[in-house]
């Protein structure tokens, strides 16, 4: 392990957020040094992530051991903490690791379609960062509100009537997520006078029963908004045209942006209401299940019903957050932690997948026939114009056999979106599984329904990416798309990922227990 000062903690916050003030300064024409700063920071983040990573390993689930990072030297419930676990620490790598592909794709062109958008890239970085290291309530929000400003300039990136249309849905949405995070935050402090959230963990069990009850309103209300940006069914009706409109690294990135909300929920739910809570014990668990559940059916109707491959690939983001959600709700009924475990492995394989999915999207769809045309036929299903020509720039080099480059790449993220041998998608549901029949913590309906939804979803997925698959493939009579080394590259190196994740799978589940355990604790160092 690197030695370094305690302060590495904060360090994935301010790297981003200078280099951002940086970028600022250089004029829109100074493209090449904007892209060599948010490269450079990019990297350096994930150093610093996978160091964090590695210091956590070494965490205990008590508090006392946990990596803290108290800002001003302030104690808890006045004071503003940084945390960094497990389950943050793997949060910071996986939206690292997804970061720096992004930005090598984005330098074949798509980051000279809009201004700034280097400088937002990295305040969406920052943004999320904070998010997963932040141990209070109220710089959570602070954190959640500079990642939504960024990703609304990202999603608009580019211009035309798609993407105003789908961002402009997706800021009335988002601001109304805010409206009621802040809301269930106030309730939240009227109930127990804090919002540290460890601190929140010991006062919760003695709460009496008048501050019980503000405490679960404003619980709910609170959970509301990290549920709709999870995507939870039926809030998740802006979710598939948003994700489809972004440009393709903004929604690689966008992948992982829903995981804040279930990043949250999983924290909160069993940090407040875990088995030590009390009363409150188990509070929120039914309609965790139901929701996800819900989430995953209309994921799986969305995938058969589409015909283009944005449009599936924005609903297996709902399937993804659907099963974790789901999950997380049996586990906090009482099932064993094995699920939890199983159901995070599953998120690093659905989320780096997905990602790829997006930047595959373009450059499979760049010549008319195949899948272009499906893609003009979904638009006018859904009333909307065709996608804009986001064609990269002649210039670079361009990837000989690139039919077969795309065809394996595809292929790639098939098999490991449906949960089929030998990548690791196929283990995290097996996992899954396994942890549903290990506890106790539902009716044996419920378990069987979830088992055959994960079943289910599974073979859906198959059948939605193999039709788009051989009419790209096998029936197109186009010549094959002129495919730069700048684009392919990212979707390389996220297949290789996922590749590493099945090889090395069994130290990453064995890391996903810890962590699952860990989630389960409540840590000791949180009073004031």
């Amino acid at each position: 392990m690197i030695p370094g000062p305690e302060h590495l903690i904060i360090a994935p916050i301010l790297i981003p957020f200078f280099a951002a003030a940086l970028m600022l300064i250089y004029d829109d024409r100074q493209r090449r040094a904007k892209l060599a700063i948010s490269l450079t920071s990019a990297l350096a983040t994930l150093i610093c992530a996978i160091e964090l990573l590695s210091r956590a390993k070494d965490y205990g689930p008590g508090g006392a051991e946990l990596g803290l990072y108290r800002l001003g030297d302030w104690v808890a419930p006045w004071g503003i903490v940084l945390v960094n676990d497990r389950l943050s620490a793997l949060m910071l790598v996986l939206t690292a690791a997804l970061a720096l592909p992004a930005l090598v794709y984005a330098a074949a062109g798509w980051h000279r379609q809009g201004p700034h958008f280097h400088s937002l890239f990295q305040f969406l970085l920052m943004g999320l960062n904070g998010a997963f290291l932040t141990g209070d309530l109220f710089n959570l929000f602070v954190f959640f509100e500079l990642l939504l400003a960024a990703s609304y300039g990202l999603l608009l990136h580019g211009g035309g009537q798609l993407r105003v249309r789908a961002g402009l849905h997706y800021i009335a949405v988002n601001l109304t997520g805010s409206a009621l995070f802040l809301i269930g935050v106030s309730l939240v402090y009227g109930a127990t006078g804090s919002l540290n959230m460890a601190h929140l963990a010991t006062l919760v069990p003695t709460l009496p029963e008048g501050q019980r009850a503000l405490l679960h309103a404003g619980a709910a209300v609170m959970g509301l908004a990290f549920l709709i940006k999870a995507g939870i069914w039926p809030l998740s009706f802006w979710l598939p045209t948003a994700y489809m409109a972004g440009a393709a690294p903004v929604a690689a990135m966008f992948a992982v942006m829903t995981k804040v909300g279930l990043y949250v929920i999983l924290r909160l739910s069993f940090l407040l209401f875990g088995a030590g809570a009390g009363a409150s014990a188990g509070f929120g668990a039914p309609v965790l299940i139901a929701g996800g559940m819900a989430t995953v059916i209309f994921g799986v109707m969305g995938i058969l019903a589409a015909q283009g491959l944005g449009r599936i690939a924005a609903h297996l983001v709902l399937v993804s957050s659907g099963t974790i959600l789901t999950a997380a709700g049996f586990v906090l009924a009482g099932a064993d932690s094995d699920l939890l475990a199983a159901a995070l492995f599953y998120l690093l394989n659905s989320t780096l997948a997905t990602s790829a999915l997006f930047l595959l999207i373009e450059p499979m769809s760049r010549e008319e026939g195949g899948i272009a045309g499906l893609l003009a036929l979904t638009a006018d299903a859904y009333g909307l114009d065709e996608r804009e020509d986001d064609t990269a720039p002649g210039a670079g080099l361009a990837i000989p056999g690139t039919l077969t480059v795309l065809g394996l790449a595809f292929g790639a993220c098939a098999l490991a979106l449906a949960g089929l041998p030998p990548l690791a998608g196929f283990l995290g549901k097996v996992g899954m599984l396994q942890g549903l029949w290990a506890g106790a913590g539902a009716t044996d309906a419920l378990a069987w329904a979830f088992a055959l939804l994960l079943l289910g979803a599974g073979f859906a997925t198959l059948i939605g990416l193999v039709r788009v698959g051989v009419q790209t493939f096998w029936a197109a009579d186009a010549p094959p798309p002129r495919v730069l080394a700048l684009e392919i590259g990212p979707v390389v190196v996220l297949i290789g990922l996922l590749v590493l994740l099945a090889l090395k799978a069994e130290p990453v589940l064995g890391y996903m227990q810890d962590t699952a355990r860990a989630i389960l604790t409540v840590p000791a160092e949180a009073a004031p």
